[in-house]
C-alpha cells in the first residue's frame, strides 16, 4: 500500500515536534517530508547565551537528519502554497526552484521580527530571531568594547559602551541581563577611559519588565537588573534611530552604536498569502489545528491562531511552550486523518516560565511556585536540558566551563551587519554576497559583489558603520 505524503513546512518548535510525532506514530502510513531553510532545529531560548559567549553556536542547533531518521529533509524556503493544487513551492539555498506535492500539509512557518514604523530602526537596529543575528551581536559587542578602549574622544568611548535593548519581554530581558555580565567581563580585560563603564538600557512601553508573565517573575527580574546596573525605562519607546544613537519619545537622546530590537514577533508573511481567514496575521484553525474548509491542511505554532477551549474568543500566545505542544497535537491529528489513532483537541496546561538572567541568577515559577536566585537558575537550566532534543551533554559542558574559565571574547567576523537586516522574512538565514553577472567580464574587470541572498533579494551595502 502506498503511503500518503505529509509535508511539514518549518522546523521550529511546532514543525519539529509535528514531524517527529508523525514519523513515530504513522511511519507505515505516511512519508514525512520536512521543508526547512536549514538542516537544524534552533533552540531559541538559549540564543542569548550564544550572543554573550556562554554557549558555542552549534550547541543550540539540533541536527534534523540526526534526530529525525524517518523524515526526509528538503532544504528550502517556502514562498508559495497552492492549496487547490496541493503543492508547496520553494526556493533552495542555491537559488533553484522546486515544488512538493502533498496529501496532508502542516504549516509551521513560525515568526519573524516585529517591525514598527519608527524612523531609522530598520536601517540601524538588529533583531534577535536567528543564529546569524546572535553571532553578529556577539562580534558587535566585542568590537564596540575594543573600539571604545582605543578611542581618544570620551564621547565616542561612552557611546560605544552604551547598548540599547528595545523590548523588555522574555528575550530582551535576558539579552540585557546577560549582556551586562558579558560587557563587564570584556571591560575588565580592555581598560576604558576613567569614569567610563559598559552601560545597558532596557526600554519598553509597558509599565514593567516581562509584562506578559507573572508579576512575581517581573519583580525578581527587575531587582536583578537594577543590582547589575541595567537601566530600565518602562513606559518609554523609541522615536528615532540613527547611526549615532537613539532618540526616545521623552526627548532624551542616547548616544549609542548598538540598538538591539526585541519588541516581539509577527507571523511569517507566507501566512498572509494563503487567502485564508486570519487573526492578527495568524491562520485561523479549529481546536484540532485543522484549517476550516481544508481538511488536508493543519497549522500550528506562531503561524496559527489556536483557540483556547477553556476560554472562548481567546487564542494561544506565540511562545515556544505552546508551539511545542501544538506540534505534538498536529502530528497525532494528521496521523488520525490517515487512519492511525483518533483526533485530539489541543489543551494547554501552563507549567510556568523560566527566565535565565545569567550567572547564578534566574526567575522561575514551575507549576506556579515562585523561585529566585541560584535555585531558580538550577531549575531553569535543568528545564532547558530536559527540553533540548539533543546536545545536552555539550550544553552542560559549556555551562561548566563558563563557570570555571574566562570567556573567549574574540571577533570571528563570520556575519556582517548587512547580512542580518532587521526587515527580513528569513532571520534563520544570513544574506551572503552573490556575483554581479551584469559586469562586463570581457573588459577584464572583476565582477562586483553585493550583499543579497541566494534567493535573489535586493542588494544591500556590505556593512553599516559600527
Amino acid at each position: 500500500m502506498s503511503r500518503s505524503r505529509v509535508v511539514v513546512v518549518g522546523a521550529g518548535f511546532a514543525g519539529y515536534r509535528a514531524a517527529r510525532t508523525l514519523s513515530r506514530v504513522a511511519h507505515d502510513r505516511a512519508e514525512v517530508v520536512l521543508l526547512n531553510p536549514t538542516d537544524y532545529f534552533l533552540y531559541l531560548p538559549l540564543l542569548p547565551q550564544v550572543a554573550t559567549g556562554v554557549l558555542e553556536p552549534r550547541r543550540v542547533t539540533v541536527s534534523l537528519p540526526g534526530t529525525l531518521p524517518r523524515v526526509r529533509l528538503v532544504l528550502g524556503e517556502a514562498d508559495e502554497v497552492d492549496l487547490d493544487g496541493r503543492r508547496v513551492h520553494y526556493r533552495d539555498p542555491e537559488g533553484g526552484r522546486g515544488q512538493l506535492a502533498y496529501d496532508r500539509l502542516v504549516l509551521a512557518v513560525g515568526s519573524v521580527n516585529k517591525l514598527l514604523p519608527v524612523p531609522g530602526v530598520a536601517e540601524n537596529a538588529h533583531g534577535f530571531r536567528g543564529l546569524p543575528e546572535a553571532l553578529y551581536l556577539r562580534d558587535h559587542i566585542t568590537r564596540q568594547l575594543e573600539l571604545a578602549a582605543a578611542a581618544d574622544d570620551p564621547g565616542e568611548c561612552r557611546a560605544r559602551c552604551t547598548f540599547v535593548v528595545v523590548g523588555a519581554g522574555y528575550t530582551g530581558t535576558e539579552v540585557a541581563a546577560q549582556g551586562k555580565l558579558f560587557t563587564d567581563a570584556l571591560a575588565a580585560k580592555r581598560p576604558l577611559r576613567a569614569g567610563v563603564e559598559p552601560s545597558w538600557l532596557l526600554l519598553d512601553i509597558a509599565d514593567r519588565v516581562l509584562p506578559e508573565l507573572d508579576p512575581r517573575l517581573s519583580r525578581t527580574s527587575a531587582r536583578v537588573l537594577a543590582r547589575r546596573g541595567v537601566e530600565v525605562r518602562t513606559g518609554t519607546s523609541v522615536e528615532k534611530a540613527t547611526p549615532e544613537g537613539v532618540r526616545l519619545d521623552d526627548g532624551r537622546f542616547v548616544p549609542s552604536r548598538s540598538l538591539i530590537w526585541c519588541v516581539g514577533v509577527r507571523p511569517d508573511p507566507l501566512v498572509a498569502q494563503l487567502g485564508q481567514p486570519v487573526e492578527r496575521g495568524r491562520l485561523l484553525v479549529d481546536p484540532q489545528l485543522n484549517v476550516p474548509g481544508r481538511p488536508e491542511v493543519f497549522a500550528c505554532g506562531d503561524a496559527a491562531a489556536v483557540p483556547d477551549p477553556d476560554e472562548p474568543d481567546t487564542y494561544a500566545p506565540m511562545t515556544a511552550q505552546h508551539a511545542w505542544r501544538q506540534g505534538a497535537v498536529a502530528g497525532r491529528n494528521v496521523a488520525a486523518s490517515l487512519g492511525v489513532g483518533t483526533p485530539i483537541v489541543h489543551r494547554h496546561r501552563d507549567r510556568g516560565f523560566a527566565v535565565d538572567l545569567g550567572g547564578v541568577r534566574a526567575a522561575a515559577n514551575p507549576w506556579g511556585v515562585p523561585l529566585a536566585g541560584p535555585l531558580a537558575a538550577a531549575v531553569t537550566r535543568g528545564y532547558h536540558l530536559a527540553a533540548l532534543p539533543g546536545n545536552r551533554v555539550r550544553v552542560a559542558a559549556d555551562w561548566l566551563l563558563d563557570a570555571v574559565l574566562p570567556r573567549q571574547a574574540v571577533q570571528l567576523g563570520l556575519v556582517r551587519a548587512a547580512s542580518v537586516p532587521l526587515d527580513t522574512d528569513a532571520p534563520e538565514l544570513a544574506r551572503v554576497p552573490v556575483p554581479d553577472t551584469s559586469a562586463d567580464s570581457s573588459a577584464g574587470t572583476t565582477p562586483n559583489t553585493s550583499a543579497g541572498t541566494s534567493a535573489g533579494t535586493s542588494p544591500q551595502p556590505d556593512d553599516r558603520k559600527d
